[in-house]
C-alpha cells in the first residue's frame, strides 16, 4: 500500500514538475487543493485538537441534561472553529515550510507534503502521553523506519480522549451536585412522582449562565494548548 501510494505520488510529482510556466504552477495548486479537500475530514479528526473539543462539548450537553440543544451541527461547528483557533499557528507554519518552495519549484510534491506534516507531528508529539505511546509501541510490530505517524496518531487521539474525559468529569461534577440536591428536596417534600431532571434543568441553565459558562469553557479549552 505504502509503495503504491509512493509510486503514485512520484508519478504525479514528475508530471507536475514537467509542466512549465503558469500552467505548471496552476496544476500544482489545483492538485494540492483537491488533495487537501479530500483529506480535510481525516486531518481534522486525527491530527488536530478536534476530538478533544467535540468530546468535551458533548459531555457538557449531556451534563446539562439537554439531549438536542445545542444541536449536533452547532456543537461540531463550535468545535471546528475552536480547533481552527488553536491550530492556526501550526497551519501557518506548515504552509510557510511547504507552500512557497513548492510554488517556486524548489521542491516537489512529496517533499512539500513531508515538510507540511512536520509541524503537525511536533504538535502531536509534545501532547501525547508517553505511557500511551509506549503501550501502542509494544502492540505494534517492529518497524526499522521508527515509530512514525502510524504510532503517533493513534497515541495522540487516545491521549486527547483521555484528557477530554478528565475535563468532562470536572464539568459534570457541579451539575451532578445540582441533580442530587434537587432529588433530595423533592423527596423531602414528598414529590417523588416529579422527575428530578425537569426541575433541575432550570437551575443548571441558570448556574451555567451566571458563571458565563460558554466563554469560560471556550477560553479554558484554548488555553490548555498554549
Amino acid at each position: 500500500m505504502d509503495a503504491a501510494v509512493s509510486s503514485a505520488l512520484s508519478a504525479a510529482s514528475g508530471a507536475l514538475d514537467g509542466a512549465s510556466g503558469g500552467v505548471g504552477q496552476s496544476s500544482i495548486l489545483l492538485f494540492l487543493g483537491l488533495t487537501v479537500l479530500s483529506l480535510a475530514p481525516a486531518i481534522a479528526i486525527t491530527v488536530t485538537c478536534f476530538p478533544f473539543m467535540v468530546t468535551v462539548l458533548s459531555i457538557l450537553r449531556q451534563s446539562l441534561g439537554l439531549q438536542q440543544s445545542p444541536p449536533n451541527m452547532l456543537i461540531v461547528s463550535l468545535a471546528l472553529f475552536l480547533t481552527w483557533f488553536v491550530m492556526d499557528p501550526v497551519l501557518k507554519e506548515a504552509w510557510a515550510q511547504a507552500g512557497p518552495p513548492l510554488q517556486s519549484g524548489q521542491i516537489g510534491i512529496i517533499e512539500a507534503l513531508s515538510r507540511a506534516i512536520g509541524p503537525f507531528e511536533h504538535f502531536m508529539a509534545i501532547r501525547t502521553d508517553p505511557a500511551i505511546l509506549d503501550e501502542m509501541r509494544s502492540l505494534a510490530p517492529p518497524d526499522p523506519g521508527g515509530d512514525g505517524l502510524r504510532l503517533l496518531i493513534p497515541s495522540f487521539m487516545l491521549t486527547e480522549l483521555q484528557r477530554a474525559f478528565e475535563i468532562g468529569f470536572l464539568i459534570a461534577l457541579p451539575f451532578l451536585v445540582i441533580d442530587l440536591v434537587v432529588s433530595a428536596v423533592l423527596m423531602a417534600m414528598g414529590m417523588m412522582m416529579v422527575p428530578p431532571a425537569i426541575v433541575a434543568l432550570p437551575f443548571k441553565l441558570a448556574f451555567f449562565v451566571v458563571v458565563d459558562g460558554w466563554a469560560l469553557l471556550s477560553a479554558a479549552l484554548v488555553r490548555g494548548y498554549q
